[in-house]
């Protein structure tokens, strides 16, 4: 039961998800992070599993050998700009899948962050603005983003195209400047596992 997501025919609108596993994961010796073992499970598969139920479809975005992640069944799209240029690439990836699979909307989750909230993406659908972001609590500036988790307007991606392509590379440089929101989640939502002692963190603080 997808009780989590938008309702479409309530905003007229469909969801799909990208999972961004494109990253280079350099702090951990270069392997795929999302290939890493919690409780008994890979954490690509924890992410798939917890975002599936919220959208209508899910892509995967990653580099390198694609055929790597055929056993989980879905689609994969790799960056269209070269040189691994970060998280916006994956995200314009899913956008132009999402555009030729008729979405007007992508929400994107990153495979190394094994516990975001179940209800991520009725929570994004209070706003919108092209682009909705997460964030948490911070005792200095309020809101933290946590842009790898957002919602965005798929008809943006020839802009972010056009941005990548002049050497934009962070993601809230891009998202200012075409009107964002941020939503608030709880301060620990979105822990993501970038070292071996992360990981060990997670295997005793996470189910």
């Amino acid at each position: 039961m997808r009780a989590t997501r938008c309702n479409a025919k309530e905003h007229d609108l469909a969801e799909c998800a990208v999972v961004l596993a494109g990253g280079q994961a350099t702090r951990m010796g270069g392997i795929d992070k999302g290939r890493l073992e919690l409780h008994g499970q890979t954490l690509i598969e924890r992410v798939i599993a917890r975002i599936a139920p919220q959208v209508d479809a899910v892509v995967i975005n990653a580099n390198g050998e694609l055929g790597r992640f055929a056993d989980l069944g879905l689609p994969v799209v790799a960056d269209s700009i070269s040189d691994y240029p970060g998280p916006l690439a994956g995200i314009l990836a899913g956008m132009d899948w999402a555009a030729e699979q008729g979405y007007e909307w992508i929400v994107s989750v990153a495979a190394d962050t094994p516990d975001f909230p179940a209800d991520l993406v009725q929570r994004f659908c209070t706003e919108t603005t092209p682009v909705v972001l997460a964030a948490t609590p911070d005792p200095q500036r309020g809101r933290l983003p946590q842009p790898t988790f957002g919602r965005w307007k798929v008809s943006c991606r020839d802009d972010l195209r056009q941005a990548l392509q002049e050497g934009v590379r962070k993601i809230r440089q891009w998202t200012q400047a075409q009107g964002e929101s941020l939503v608030l989640f709880n301060e620990n939502d979105f822990f993501n596992i970038n070292t071996p002692e992360d990981l060990a963190w997670a295997e005793q603080h996470l189910k």
